[in-house]
């Protein structure tokens, strides 16, 4: 089943509830430890065919790697992140959600590992902000002469973005409206 998440996209989106949320946890590698029922259900795979695989399995391929670059330097630095993300299930479709990921600690304070909700975005926000803007950085990475240099040069366009506007990421996300 698997092998069927690379299928040809189909372009349909799946339609997200206001009531549901999705819950997923990983260990410090990224790999899927946890996935409630709604998670399971948007990614179209059984339990048994995502626990300790890459939780990029649902990563939809239009969404900008520097995003996602963000979100791991964020949460392996121990902070808490918000970002809107499309991801893809099994069958080619997509779905938008406001996720917020954060580090998971033992009693002892160490990262154990990362926990995600997401629930349903603001689609006016998805529609005039987020699709322009990842738009904008996923031609950034292609343009570059490596997939190395398209994520840094991404990455400084990101930075430059929230300099000017004297906010972080999170209030940047925040500031588009939830």
């Amino acid at each position: 089943m698997l092998a069927e998440v690379k299928a040809n996209l189909t372009g349909v989106e799946l339609p997200f509830a206001a009531d549901e949320i999705i819950v997923s946890k990983t260990d410090l590698s990224g790999k899927i430890i946890y996935g409630n029922r709604t998670f399971y259900k948007f990614s179209g795979l059984a339990e048994k065919e995502c626990i300790g695989v890459q939780h990029n399995v649902v990563r939809h391929p239009d969404m900008p790697r520097s995003v996602f670059d963000l979100l791991w330097e964020t949460i392996a630095a121990g902070d808490e992140i918000f970002a809107y993300v499309m991801n893809r299930s099994a069958q080619g479709e997509h779905y938008w959600v406001f996720a917020h990921v954060t580090p998971s600690r033992d009693s002892g304070g160490a990262i154990q590992g990362y926990h995600s909700n997401r629930r349903k975005p603001n689609r006016a926000v998805i529609d005039d902000h987020i699709i322009p803007l990842y738009a904008q950085l996923k031609q950034i990475e292609q343009s570059a002469a490596s997939p190395k240099d398209g994520l840094i040069n991404a990455r400084a366009a990101i930075t430059e973005t929230l300099a000017k506007a004297r906010v972080t990421f999170n209030q940047h996300m925040f500031a588009l409206g939830v």
